[in-house]
């Protein structure tokens, strides 16, 4: 492991996997944390589903959404993804002296408006407050509570000939950050996904034969669904004509060296479904907003057990690993 800790500890990709596998889950193993789901199931706690995540993208509004919401959706949408239906968050603000209090109320409004759309409460908090030139404008934290669902989800459910399906257009987040933070000037049709899974899981879970989920954040699709193989016995093969690419969000990763499949989905999940429920799962995702665009992108197979590999539009194929390096550091 590095020395030092370097922006690319906080990509998603493998850096940050080294990080938690040699570090963090060796000084606090215990069983709800070994699965290193995006939510734990509580030992002991009946059916209740626990998460937290820590919000540091800049600028911090963006296309689409701002901290706020991105902080209230990250939380919901992990909890969904392990099968839970959100109740409850927790709020902590950790604020630079000096950050403009009209920017403040906007940011705690945000975080309102999407804890309704979401049907969650903020129920408890914390604010600290940090010397002038060291916090960076503010930082959120937010954790969540929710009750199990659907029990059973994971990469131990996983069968070849699964499919892998996803819920829209992949990229937009990153693409819309970039266009914030000036990298795209003119690129005006760049929009964050950022939103509430709640409604999209639920109508996966009831359509039957989802076997795992898992919404696409840092590092994108490409390492979330390395996650689901690596180390396994199954590999996933991915048809490149199948996955949604919005024009310009091709268009601004293509200008920027980029891979839309590498950069961050704020309000996406990927589902692997039993082969006999892909389609009623499908046709629930696009029945509901936000789940227009979803597609059938590929399948889980035997071959190649812990890679992805990518059947492109041209008839050959490719490895895709995990991202490796910050693409786009400080995206949520």
């Amino acid at each position: 492991m590095d020395e030092i800790i370097t922006l690319d500890h906080g990509s998603g990709g493998l850096k940050t996997a080294r990080l938690i596998d040699e570090l963090l889950v060796p000084a606090f193993a215990n069983p709800a944390l070994a699965d290193l789901g995006d939510a734990a199931l509580l030992p002991g706690g009946g059916q209740l589903v626990f998460s937290t995540d820590s919000f540091v993208v800049t600028p911090w509004r963006f296309p689409g959404g701002d901290i706020g919401k991105l902080a209230v959706c990250g939380t919901v949408n992990d909890l969904c993804m392990a099968g839970g239906d959100p109740r409850f968050l927790s709020c902590a603000l950790i604020l630079e002296e000096g950050f403009p209090l009209a920017d403040l109320r906007t940011i705690v409004q945000s975080m309102a408006d999407a804890a309704r759309a979401a049907g969650v409460q903020i129920v408890t908090g914390d604010t600290k407050v940090v010397e002038r030139g060291k916090g960076d404008g503010l930082y959120i934290n937010t954790a969540g509570i929710g009750v199990l669902r659907t029990p059973g989800l994971g990469r131990g459910a996983l069968r070849p000939g699964d499919r892998v399906l996803v819920s829209g257009s992949v990229g937009c987040h990153g693409a819309a950050v970039l266009m914030a933070r000036g990298a795209l000037p003119g690129a005006g049709l760049l929009c964050s996904d950022c939103r509430p899974l709640r409604e999209l899981s639920a109508a996966a879970l009831d359509a039957g034969g989802v076997r795992m989920l898992r919404d696409p954040t840092r590092g994108g699709v490409a390492t979330t669904l390395n996650e689901f193989v690596e180390g396994g016995a199954l590999g996933i093969e991915l048809e490149e004509s199948a996955i949604p690419v919005d024009e310009p969000v091709a268009a601004a990763c293509d200008l920027l060296g980029l891979d839309p499949l590498y950069a961050a989905c704020e309000g996406r999940l990927l589902a692997v479904v039993a082969p006999d429920r892909a389609g009623a799962v499908l046709a629930a995702l696009q029945a509901l907003p936000g789940g227009e665009g979803a597609a059938d992108i590929g399948a889980v197979t035997a071959d190649r057990p812990g890679t992805v590999v990518l059947r492109t539009a041209l008839g050959g194929s490719r490895l895709l690993g995990k991202l490796t390096g910050a693409q786009l550091p400080r995206i949520c």
